[in-house]
């Protein structure tokens, strides 16, 4: 999008050039001048190219036009009045004007936006005016020069002005993306360290008071200090079961809570997500196995990818439940490498299952996970 919109003003540019070609082409420009008019249009060009590059920066916008953005403007304006006042067709050269105001305004924050396009498109509106009530060469008529010019730059301003309100739209959408989905992994995490502070919090403070009583009891009454002691172990072999408890129940979820959270992480990240199948059509006693592909295939997506498009497919055949999940945005190794997909692939495999990953014909990039259904004949 941001390719797009810059370069959907920087072609703009070219309409600096345009009267140069057409008075060359129909024979409509006087030798005097002829120099002067080509470098004019051929720095105007220059000056919007440049004054887009300076608003599509993501630098904040000005109060008012620097003193480079007014003197692009002004000379502008002289060379529309200069042209008025001596070439017998110059209406192709109020673009000038239009095309360096157009971008100075991109420049601008709002407020200052409205009365700098109002001030060019009085300006171009009298010199052309005066300009052709006061030549002696055929010039136009004042008014039609004052519409004209006033109605181009007016054109041209608010058509340039609408390009960059939409980037700057979807830039917006872009960042609001990227923040929920660091809000949702910032909220996981919150949760996981919340639940574990409530499980450890009274074994820790337990164990700590159990193991100062136990060592002032030893010396003084053995007997007692080595029930505390074993109590002192049974407790750390609670906490330590509790925290397993904690960890697995974090770590292992249904396969559709799985799929419902990658969907919405790949939303949030910008990446369109669609889902063929139910979870419903795998197993229950394959759906903490496929879980955890469907968890270690978004991560490597948002992690090691520049997807825009992902595809989750799921599907029970021929006595096998399948996942598919492909991207069209790989990088990094071609084959899949990596400490997760190996410790998938050691899972699906005590299991009679494989795991692939690669990439595919089309340049999309697919991890693919199978495994026979319980009943079923390992093939």
């Amino acid at each position: 999008m941001r390719a797009y919109t810059w370069w959907s003003l920087v072609a703009m540019s070219s309409l600096a050039l345009a009267p140069v070609g057409f008075g060359i082409a129909n024979d409509e420009l006087r030798p005097p001048g002829l120099p002067v008019l080509v470098v004019a249009a051929v720095g105007a060009a220059a000056l919007r190219i440049r004054f887009v590059h300076q608003a599509m920066r993501g630098l904040p916008r000005l109060p008012r036009p620097r003193a480079e953005h007014l003197a692009g403007i002004a000379g502008t304006e002289l060379v529309w009045g200069y042209v008025v006042l001596t070439q017998p067709v110059p209406g192709w050269w109020m673009f000038l004007p239009a095309v360096v105001g157009g971008a100075v305004v991109l420049n601008l924050v709002t407020s200052a936006r409205w009365w700098t396009a109002a001030g060019l498109m009085l300006a171009t509106a009298l010199t052309g005016a005066v300009a052709a009530a006061v030549g002696t060469n055929d010039p136009l008529n004042p008014v039609i020069a004052m519409l004209a010019g006033a109605l181009v730059v007016g054109v041209f301003v608010a058509l340039d002005v609408v390009q960059l309100w939409f980037w700057d739209v979807v830039a917006e959408v872009d960042r609001a993306r990227a923040t929920a989905a660091e809000l949702a992994v910032a909220r996981e995490r919150l949760r996981f360290a919340a639940e574990l502070h409530d499980v450890q919090g009274h074994h820790l403070q337990a164990i700590m008071l159990k193991g100062e009583f136990t060592e002032r009891l030893i010396g003084r009454d053995d007997a007692a200090a080595r029930q505390q002691a074993a109590e002192l172990t049974e407790l750390a072999r609670t906490a330590l079961t509790e925290t397993r408890k904690v960890v697995h129940g974090y770590r292992t979820t249904t396969l559709t809570a799985e799929v419902t959270n990658a969907v919405d992480i790949l939303r949030a990240a910008g990446i369109a997500a669609e889902v063929h199948g139910s979870a419903a059509d795998v197993p229950p006693p394959l759906q903490q196995l496929f879980g955890a592909l469907v968890r270690e295939g978004t991560t490597n997506v948002l992690r090691h990818s520049k997807a825009q498009h992902c595809v989750l497919t799921m599907e029970s055949a021929g006595g096998w439940a399948r996942v598919r999940l492909a991207n069209d945005g790989p990088t990094g190794s071609p084959d899949g490498g990596g400490s997760g997909i190996a410790s998938l692939r050691e899972r699906f495999a005590t299991l009679g299952g494989r795991v692939r990953a690669g990439r595919t014909d089309d340049g999309w990039f697919e991890l693919v996970g199978a495994a026979p259904e319980p009943g079923e004949e390992r093939r």
